[in-house]
């Protein structure tokens, strides 16, 4: 990885390698805009792990340009003192401070900022809606004032690069794009005229911090929308820009509309917008960044020794795993927590109000998840080497603890397993990886193929013990479903190459639809039912976006307020909600309804008077990253 740990310099700045982390909301923020101690603990782990610069969070530079109650603000000279505390800590770690300023335009609503959301045309924000004020020609020139101001008191908050959020159907992407401006003066009409209120903002930033200071500009090169941003306009628009004096350009893509192409799912292939970047790059004199589940540093590096980009971001790939740089320079690939793109962070966000992630439980928690020596080391059995149990079994030992893992099967990763076979998720098997790592560095000791009982336990006479037995299958009640046409959807995954044409999936939430596919891949004639209104309850929005479209092309058909019934020998009877019955004719059903806690073990064990704790899905079934949290939670408590 000689050229991805290389030097680069951009104007008077010295970057030690070439991987940033791009601006990402944290909502680690006060409800006002303050800074907290979790926000700047939160940028100081991402700098001590090895990129060279951080991109902190979209900063507003105007009340009415927030998208959240949670967003950085830069609007005031309040704002200044909390901002340096930041850039601060990212120096002190030995990375360069760079911010992001950035206003919503139309992509914010009257919840957030209590007035009409501004927009160059009157064109409500087709995610959001909602009426907004379209700007009149002095509002657009206060704005131009307020991004000066803006980067102002960046620079006098320490940061030593400042770029303008144009991408991702934020205001000056909507200045930017047919699909969001149909204004007809000199701020529309062409491309010249769309790019207007960018170039003026960048004139602005550089007449006010000078020509040395470096500026970059992110864009959505491809919003994927009809009269949306391509690659081949960008471009036009990027040189004006350049000549006004932006210095560097992130790639990105994406908008209110097409927001998978903003925050890439795992259906998507890896650096998958290197190629807007290529082009950029051969199109430009001017370093180009790329960005876009890049989660892998050998592909980092070849994006870089290639020459389709002289930085790559790194933004998720840092969330889960924040010295993800400094194990790879120092040989150590196999220990990075590799991100998954599976969107929790951003589910979390919009969700809980806070961010979260499914493969780092530490994520936005740094400093109440610290690991603390135990003060009494102990005997701990751990049942079940699933992601909870492989978790807590690691985090324990690194504490001081003995732990032993014992697991039925012939291989650790519980559900992980047959779940990372559909091939949009088989980097599930990255987690499992790294737990084993984990669990080997800190010296737990991994015993398979042994399925404990009760007698064991009594044998094993530990100080603790920690089931993590998992769950069963969730069966419905009706005529046939002891018939060897059913089938589990653990037996499908595990069953090695399919020996039917045509199956019903009984289930419409997240297991279901990723089953439909994986099977609808192998030329399987699929059809799902499901009980609710709509199928995909439980699934990121995202991810649901693209699963269904994927099922759609693949002809899977999908009937939802529609129930089991009956089984038959060659198929399954179902019912609609007026109780009309109608026959569906398949090889196999598989049941995809959920799971109910394995507690045999618990029930057997319970009055032994060990101290005993349950984790994971053996006690409620629930998702991986539940499990994660939970077990990362109890390891340090122990």
């Amino acid at each position: 990885m000689e050229k991805l740990f290389s030097p680069f310099t951009i104007k008077t700045i010295e970057l030690k390698n070439r991987i940033v982390m791009p601006a990402l909301a944290s909502f680690l923020l006060g409800n006002d805009g303050s800074i907290s101690d979790a926000t700047i603990e939160h940028y100081r782990r991402r700098a001590a792990g090895g990129p060279a610069m951080i991109i902190v969070e979209a900063c507003s530079v105007s009340p009415e340009g927030i998208v959240s109650a949670h967003q950085a603000r830069i609007y005031e000279d309040r704002f200044v003192d909390g901002l340096a505390r930041i850039a601060s800590a990212i120096k002190e770690e030995g990375s360069l401070p760079a911010v992001q300023i950035h206003h919503g335009g139309r992509q914010t609503s009257i919840k957030v900022i209590k007035r009409k959301p501004l927009a160059p045309s009157p064109l409500p924000c087709p995610a959001i809606r909602g009426d907004v004020e379209p700007l009149s020609i002095d509002g657009i020139q206060q704005l131009v004032k307020k991004f000066g101001q803006a980067a102002q008191r960046a620079y006098q908050a320490g940061f030593e690069l400042i770029e303008i959020h144009g991408a991702h159907g934020y205001l000056i992407n909507q200045f930017l794009s047919q699909f969001s401006n149909i204004r007809e003066d000199e701020y529309g009409w062409n491309t010249a005229g769309r790019t207007r209120f960018a170039r003026e903002i960048v004139e602005e930033v550089r007449r006010r911090l000078g020509h040395e200071f470096p500026i970059s500009f992110k864009i959505s090169a491809e919003e994927y929308v009809p009269n949306g941003l391509t690659t081949k306009e960008s471009i036009e628009i990027l040189k004006i820009l350049a000549a006004a004096g932006i210095d560097i350009v992130q790639v990105s893509a994406g908008n209110d509309v097409t927001p998978e192409w903003i925050c890439q799912p795992m259906f998507m292939e890896k650096a998958c917008l290197v190629n807007s970047a290529e082009q950029v790059k051969k199109a430009l004199d001017i370093p180009v960044m790329a960005v876009g589940r890049i989660n892998d540093l050998y592909i980092a590096d070849q994006i870089i020794t290639q020459k389709k980009a002289d930085l790559v971001c790194i933004g998720r790939g840092l969330l889960a795993d924040p010295e993800m740089p400094k194990k790879a320079q120092e040989g150590r690939q196999d220990e990075i927590r590799t991100c998954i793109a599976c969107n929790t962070c951003m589910e979390s966000i919009f969700k809980k109000g806070r961010i979260e992630c499914l493969v780092n439980p530490m994520l936005g928690r740094e400093k109440e998840m610290a690991f603390v020596p135990a003060l009494q080391p102990k005997k701990i059995i751990v049942v079940g080497g699933g992601p909870g149990g492989l978790n807590v079994a690691w985090v324990a030992a690194k504490r001081g603890h003995e732990v032993d893992v014992y697991e039925k099967r012939g291989e650790l990763g519980g559900q992980l397993l047959p779940g990372s076979i559909p091939g949009h998720k088989a980097e599930l098997r990255t987690l499992i990886q790294f737990q084993k790592k984990q669990a080997e560095i800190f010296g737990v000791k991994c015993h398979l193929n042994i399925e404990v009982s009760a007698e064991d336990i009594k044998a094993f006479n530990p100080d603790v013990v920690i089931l993590a037995t998992g769950s069963l299958p969730a069966l419905p009640a009706v005529e046939g479903i002891d018939k060897d046409i059913v089938l589990s959807f653990e037996d499908v995954l595990n069953g090695g190459p399919f020996d039917f044409k045509s199956v019903v999936i009984v289930g419409g939430g997240p297991t279901g639809l990723e089953l439909a596919l994986h099977l609808s891949e192998h030329e399987i004639s699929v059809t799902v039912i499901e009980m609710l209104p709509q199928a995909g309850k439980g699934l990121e929005a995202m991810t649901k976006k693209i699963i269904l479209t994927k099922l759609k092309e693949n002809n899977v058909a999908i009937f939802t307020d529609i129930r089991l019934l009956k089984i038959e020998d060659n198929g399954a009877v179902v019912a609609n909600r007026d109780n009309q019955e109608l026959f569906i004719e398949a090889d196999k059903v598989v049941i995809a309804i959920g799971t109910r806690p394995n507690t045999r073990l618990y029930d057997q064990i319970k009055t032994f008077g060990f101290e005993i704790h349950q984790i994971g899905d053996c006690l409620e079934p629930r998702s991986a990253k539940d499990a994660i949290y939970e077990s990362a939670v109890l390891g340090r408590r122990i």
